[in-house]
C-alpha cells in the first residue's frame, strides 16, 4: 500500500509536522533542553527513558529500543496501516493526500464503506433520543444505570423494531454501503435490516472509525447478540471492542482487561474501571492478542463464572501458549459461579472488582488450575491425569523461560509429598507456593555432583563417617579418582568408561520422573548440605560432652541438652 502514495509527499508532510507535535498528540512530552522526554508508550517504565529530538525529527526510547519517524510513531501507538498513519499526518497538516491510480478504487471503496458505516451509527444515535420507539432502549439503559457520559463515549444507539428503518432513514450511497458491508439484506425484493430492535455498540477500530456493528435484543430474540458479518472493512478477529475508548480514556495503559461482551465493557467504564476490552466472538488468536499486546503487556482475561465461562477461558489459553512470548505478562480471573463483570461490578462496586483483577493468577498458575479443576490432587492417579493433560500443552510453547517455568510448577503440585497442602477443599485452586518437591537427600547430593564435579573435593571429606549417603560418597570418589572437573567430562568418562563403571552409576537417577535444572540441582544441594554440618555439629557435641563427663556427673541442663540433641539428630536421620 505504500506505493500508492508519492514519496515526495511523503517527505514533505514529515518536514511540515514537527515531530514533537504529532508525538505530543498522543502522550505528554517534557522538554528536557534540545529534546523531549517522557515514560515509553511502548513498555511499561517509572522513569522516562523515551526521548524526541525535533532536529533529527526522531524518536528513540532506551529502554526497549523504540524507535521512528512521525509515522513509525502513529503506527506503532494507533495501530495503522502506513497508508493510515500518512492520511493522518495529512489530516493533521490539512492537506488531501495525492494517490497512485492503481490503488485509487480500493482506497476510495474503502473510504465510501467507512463513510456509510459512520452515517449508519449517527441514524441509530440519533433514534435514540428521537425515535417514538426510543423508551425501548432508554428503558433498559437506565436500568443498567448507564450515564449520559457512558453512553456518549461508546456512542450508543438503537435500532427501532423496523425491518426497513435504516434503508429508509439513510441516503442511497449509505444504504449501499451497508448492503455492501451486509448490515442490510438485499436477497429478497425489499432492502431488510440486519438490526431490528436492539441497542447498538459501533464497533470502531483504532483510528476511531466504525467498521461494524454488535446488537443487543431488545425483546425475546433468541440470539441475544449479533455482530455484523465480515467485510472489506471488518475482521472479526483483528478488532477489539472497546480499545479505541480505552486507550482515549488512558494516556499510558498499565493493564487491560479482556472480558466477554460488549455491555461488560461499557459496565465496568460506567464504574471507572476504563480499561476493560472484549474479542468480537473469536477465542483468543494471535490477530487479536497482537492487536492487544500493541497497547500493553500486561492482560488479564476475565471469564463468567459458568461452566461456559470455564470452557472459555480454557480454549484461550491454550490458544495463547504457542503465542507467548517473554515479556508478556498473561493473567486469568475466573469470576464467582453465576456472575459475569456486569452483575458483579453493580454488586460490589470498583474497589471490590479491582482487588479481584489484582488476585488474577498468572498463566503458569492458571494452567495447573484449569486442568485439576475436576481432579482430587491427593491421589497419586488423578495426579497423573493432571501431568498428562498439561504435558501436551506445555510441548507446544516456544518461550523457554514460560515452558521452564511451566514444568517447575507443574512438577511441584505432581510429585508433591502427599502430606502437604495440594487442594483448599472448599474449591480453591492449588496453592503452590506451599508445595514443594522431597527428593531424597543421598540424590540430591548425586545430581549436585553431576551438574558440578569439582564439588566433589569439598563433599567427599565431609561424607566419611556418614551412612546416610552412600551413593553420595561412591560418586564423589568416583569423580575424584578420575580426576574430572566438568559436567562434559563427567559424561563423557562414564559413556566411554568400563562396564563395571557404567553399570555402578546407571542407577542413580532411575527413581526420579524428571530431572531439575541446575539452579534447582544446587538449591537442594545447599539444603542437603546444610543438614549434614548440623547433624555433624552436633554429634560432635554430644560425643564430647559423654567423654568428658559420667552421666552421674551431668547437671540437669547438660542432661536436657544431650536429649535435645538425641531428639534433633533422630529427625535429620529420619528425613534422610
Amino acid at each position: 500500500m505504500a506505493g500508492m502514495i508519492p514519496q515526495s509527499f511523503i517527505e514533505d508532510l514529515l518536514t511540515r509536522l514537527p515531530i514533537q507535535d504529532v508525538v505530543a498528540s498522543r502522550i505528554q512530552l517534557k522538554r528536557s533542553g534540545a529534546t523531549y522526554k517522557a515514560c515509553c508508550p511502548f513498555h511499561q517504565e517509572k522513569t522516562p527513558s523515551f526521548h524526541v529530538q525535533p532536529q533529527k525529527n526522531y524518536y528513540h526510547c532506551f529502554g526497549c529500543g523504540a524507535n521512528g519517524d512521525a509515522i513509525s510513531f502513529l503506527r506503532e501507538y494507533d495501530s495503522l496501516s502506513f497508508s493510515e498513519a500518512v492520511e493522518e499526518l495529512a489530516r493533521m497538516a490539512g492537506l488531501d493526500v495525492p494517490r497512485d491510480e492503481r490503488h485509487q478504487a480500493e482506497y476510495d471503496t474503502q473510504k465510501r464503506l467507512l463513510d456509510g458505516l459512520h452515517k449508519a451509527a449517527m441514524i441509530y444515535r440519533a433514534a435514540l433520543v428521537s425515535h417514538p420507539q426510543k423508551a425501548l432502549a432508554q428503558r433498559y439503559i437506565a436500568r443498567r444505570g448507564l450515564s449520559e457520559d457512558v453512553v456518549e463515549r461508546f456512542a450508543l444507539g438503537f435500532a427501532p423494531p423496523e425491518k426497513h428503518y435504516l434503508g429508509a432513514a439513510a441516503t442511497p450511497d449509505v444504504v449501499k454501503a451497508m448492503i455492501e458491508t451486509r448490515n442490510i439484506s438485499d436477497k429478497y425484493q425489499h432492502h431488510f435490516d440486519l438490526f431490528q430492535n436492539r441497542l447498538m455498540f459501533p464497533i470502531r477500530n483504532m483510528n476511531g472509525k466504525v467498521v461494524a456493528f454488535g446488537g443487543r435484543t431488545l425483546g425475546d430474540d433468541k440470539a441475544k447478540y449479533i455482530n455484523s458479518p465480515e467485510s472489506d472493512v471488518f475482521h472479526k478477529s483483528r478488532e477489539i471492542y472497546g480499545l479505541y475508548e480505552a486507550s482515549r480514556a488512558n494516556v499510558r495503559l498499565e493493564r487491560l482487561l479482556v472480558v466477554e461482551g460488549y455491555m461488560d465493557v461499557v459496565s465496568l467504564a460506567q464504574f471507572g474501571i476504563n480499561y476493560a476490552v472484549a474479542t468480537l466472538g473469536t477465542a483468543t488468536n494471535e490477530d487479536n492478542l497482537s492487536q492487544l499486546l500493541k497497547r500493553c503487556s500486561r492482560l488479564v482475561f476475565c471469564f463468567d463464572g459458568d461452566n461456559a465461562g470455564r470452557q472459555a477461558a480454557r480454549k484461550a489459553m491454550e490458544n495463547m501458549l504457542p503465542l507467548y512470548k517473554d515479556g508478556m505478562e498473561l493473567s486469568f480471573l475466573l469470576l464467582p459461579e453465576g456472575e459475569d463483570p456486569d452483575t458483579l461490578v453493580r454488586k460490589e462496586g470498583k474497589v471490590a472488582f479491582e482487588r479481584r483483577i489484582e488476585s488474577a493468577r498468572p498463566l503458569s498458575q492458571f494452567l495447573i488450575q484449569i486442568y485439576s479443576d475436576d481432579l482430587d490432587l491427593t491421589v497419586g492417579e488423578q495426579r497423573g491425569v493432571l501431568k498428562q493433560r498439561a504435558d501436551v500443552q506445555i510441548a507446544k510453547v516456544e518461550s523457554g523461560v514460560l515452558r521452564s517455568a511451566l514444568w517447575k510448577e507443574l512438577n511441584r503440585v505432581v510429585y508433591a509429598r502427599s502430606d502437604s497442602p495440594q487442594r483448599d477443599r472448599s474449591g480453591g485452586a492449588v496453592e503452590l507456593s506451599s508445595v514443594r518437591v522431597m527428593r531424597e537427600p543421598d540424590t540430591a547430593l548425586c545430581l549436585a555432583l553431576y551438574y558440578q564435579p569439582a564439588q566433589a573435593r569439598e563433599l567427599e571429606p565431609l561424607l566419611r563417617g556418614l551412612s546416610a549417603y552412600p551413593k553420595a560418597q561412591e560418586f564423589a570418589a568416583y569423580i575424584l579418582q578420575q580426576r574430572i572437573e566438568t559436567p562434559q567430562a563427567l559424561l563423557l568418562a562414564l559413556a566411554t568408561g568400563s562396564a563395571e563403571q557404567r553399570e555402578r552409576f546407571s542407577a542413580l537417577f532411575e527413581q526420579m520422573d524428571w530431572l531439575p535444572n541446575e539452579a534447582q540441582a544446587l538449591a537442594e544441594f545447599e539444603d542437603v548440605m546444610q543438614r549434614i554440618a548440623e547433624e555433624k555439629k552436633r554429634s560432635k557435641a554430644l560425643e564430647t560432652t559423654k567423654l568428658n563427663k559420667n552421666p552421674s556427673d551431668l547437671t540437669a541442663e547438660e542432661k536436657a541438652a544431650i536429649q535435645q540433641g538425641f531428639k534433633a539428630l533422630r529427625v535429620v536421620r529420619d528425613e534422610s
